[in-house]
């Protein structure tokens, strides 16, 4: 079943529209995504938008809501919404693909379980992806857990550019971004280039030893703002380690509001670059790091982005505290890959 619904409002710019998709569209992350991308916030003020709804059969009556909604938003960047169940209806001629939808860990689901539902649906977007997609899209994995199924999909698309796939650690960079300035007083834009290294889980590392913080209009090395490395190497940790875990503690719901901005905040870097001087986090294929990382995984690392091109920042000192976070894991994404790809190979 596919539906088409048509918005007639003029765009004053000639510029030729982008579809972009999201999967798993009438979840939660979805509901507080859409509107953002489709007003012009993720790309751009001037970029009509053909937007694609993709979700599992018994979810398309609420997709139809989510449509009337959008369609009752009266976007004048909105020129089609598409709400469909079919991957080569949802991955045609795609630009860009926002990959929300995963099975989430259910009680006493083993993680391994977990792994081998997430494999079949992340080999089925990624061959889609390859069937159907642009040559050129650009994929964000953010249905967890989002490195290994990012690296699914990758190599379920071999036609694809591995450069195209990502998987987000925005959330975990921005939330160790305000932690740090919430303890030194200052507003989240002040602080720069804190790095989230590894896996979108308990064991990512997020690191402040390159950060800066701008207090009092001078601008001076995270740990000489914040002035406690006790806590930046204790407990700054392990609060953006376990934030998803205490946000579905107060809310009984997992992130929504927050990783939506950060969704928001890693495709418009892609589509318009970082900030001279500035890097973000983003997990990417780990091919030709220079931080001894093995090779064959997605793991997230300092990124530049110019021209929708991502490159890694090299030759940051790494001390033997960072070393070992760093590695251990790494150690669990090793895991993670040789499960996945045992269950891929099946």
């Amino acid at each position: 079943m596919t539906c088409m619904y048509i918005m007639e409002q003029a765009v004053s710019s000639q510029t030729k529209p982008i579809r972009v998709v999201v999967t798993g569209a009438a979840g939660q992350i979805a509901y507080s995504l859409l509107y953002s991308i489709a007003k012009g916030d993720v790309f751009g003020k001037d970029q009509p938008i053909i937007l694609v709804l993709l979700d599992i059969p018994p979810m398309l009556p609420v997709l139809d809501g989510v449509v009337m909604e959008l369609q009752d938003c009266a976007l004048p960047l909105l020129m089609e919404v598409i709400p469909t169940d079919k991957v080569e209806v949802g991955f045609k001629d795609i630009d860009a693909a926002i990959l929300v939808g995963s099975m989430p860990r259910k009680e006493g689901m083993e993680r391994k379980d977990l792994l081998k539902a997430n494999v079949a649906i992340f080999k089925t977007q990624g061959a889609a992806l390859d069937k159907f997609a642009k040559k050129t899209v650009k994929v964000v994995v953010v249905g967890n857990p989002a490195n290994t199924n990012c690296l699914i999909a990758s190599k379920s698309a071999p036609s694809i550019p591995k450069e195209n796939f990502s998987c987000l650690t925005r959330l975990d960079h921005n939330r160790a971004s305000s932690q740090v300035a919430m303890r030194c007083g200052v507003s989240s834009d002040k602080v720069k280039n804190v790095i989230i290294w590894g896996n979108h889980s308990s064991t990512q590392y997020p690191d402040v030893h390159h950060a800066k913080v701008t207090v009092s209009g001078a601008e001076k090395p995270a740990y000489d703002a914040v002035k406690d490395e006790a806590w930046l190497r204790g407990d700054f940790i392990s609060t953006v380690q376990l934030r998803g875990a205490a946000v579905i503690k107060a809310r009984k719901l997992s992130s929504a509001m927050s990783a939506a901005k950060a969704i928001c905040d890693h495709v418009r870097d892609i589509w318009f670059g970082t900030k001279e001087g500035e890097f973000i986090s983003m997990g990417v294929y780990a091919a030709g790091n220079s931080y001894g990382i093995p090779e064959d995984l997605i793991y997230s690392f300092p990124i530049e982005i110019k021209n929708q091109t991502w490159k890694m920042v090299d030759g940051l000192p790494i001390n033997d505290f960072s070393r070992g976070k760093m590695d251990a894991t790494a150690a669990e994404l090793v895991e993670e890959r040789d499960t996945a790809l045992d269950f891929l190979s099946q």
